[in-house]
């Protein structure tokens, strides 16, 4: 008798009162699921309408500049039938000292917080404070900085002072990305480790960077990606250079400056150039995510 009683008890939620595949809050869930599952299509197709109309713009406007005159000519005045050579160049460059200084900087950081938050709480705390002050600073405030510390003392402008600048916009992007995923590492792994005897370096090293090394190169992308297009840095570091110049130490011309400089001109050669510009900088950073995802996808296999 007590075991039908239970049985009894236990089948009873779901029959007469309780949940019924019918009932009136069955059909609310699927109606609310079908309004979500909509809503993120809608979404979804809106962004790609986005993406694609900017990519059609570029490539409407930008193509008819790309020649080989574009990559073997420097800048020059106006009908002139000057290339941008020189500002390929520059921003290779300066973009590329800027996540060799950044992108290290950052993953120390990154570690420091996500692995040795044992360690001194205030020194913890200052660190993170610091790393999303620089996230969310603007960048022509970064630009300032550098002006004041490394242009104003050595009285002029350089590839140097720009590269600088953009390694402080690359640190807090990695700092971020890089404590992130090293905190989604399950913990199981560490001890497995530890358990081996392995030392902490090691563990961090081959097991927790391993582990999280495609978001880790996902932030190093995303900061490599904001810092390509950044112009307002460059205006008070590196300012730009008509003629060919590969010194650090000199001022330095990048893709951005030449973009915003042509944008603004009435001289249709200019404004040619200028979509040129930013047809490259787009293809390049489209470039870079592809040959990282797949050499990634191949190392996973």
């Amino acid at each position: 008798m007590g075991a039908r009683e239970t049985s009894a008890r236990v089948d009873a939620p779901c029959s007469g009162a309780g949940w019924r595949r019918d009932s009136a809050s069955d059909a609310r869930r699927r109606l609310a699921d079908r309004i979500a599952t909509g809503f993120c299509y809608v979404t979804t197709a809106l962004v790609l309408l986005m993406l694609t109309s900017i990519l059609y713009v570029l490539l409407r406007n930008g193509l008819a500049g790309i020649s080989w005159r574009t990559f073997t000519h420097v800048t020059l005045a106006p009908g002139h039938g000057g290339g941008l050579a020189n500002a390929i160049a520059g921003s290779l460059i300066q973009t590329g000292l800027a996540v060799l200084i950044g992108a290290p900087a950052g993953l120390l950081a990154g570690i420091y917080l996500a692995e040795f938050s044992a360690t001194d709480g205030r020194l913890l705390g200052a660190v993170r404070f610091v790393s999303d002050l620089l996230l969310s600073a603007p960048s022509i405030l970064v630009g300032l900085f550098i002006y004041m510390i490394i242009v104003v003392p050595s009285g002029h402008f350089s590839g140097i002072a720009g590269a600088l600048a953009l390694a402080m916009l690359v640190v807090p992007v990695v700092v971020r990305t890089t404590e992130d995923m090293l905190r989604l590492v399950p913990v199981a792994m560490r001890e497995a480790a530890f358990a081996l005897g392995a030392p902490r370096w090691r563990v961090i090293l081959f097991i927790c960077l391993r582990a999280a090394r495609d978001g880790v190169a996902t932030g190093i992308l995303l900061a490599l990606a904001r810092v390509s297009g950044e112009t307002a840095p460059l205006l008070f570091t590196s300012l730009g250079n008509m003629n060919w110049s590969v010194r650090p130490d000199a001022p330095m011309a990048s893709l951005p400056i030449a973009i915003y400089q042509y944008a603004g001109s009435a001289y249709p050669d200019w404004t040619q150039m200028a979509w040129t510009g930013a047809l490259l900088i787009t293809t390049g950073i489209l470039m870079i995510n592809i040959a990282v995802r797949v050499g990634l996808g191949r190392n996973r296999k």
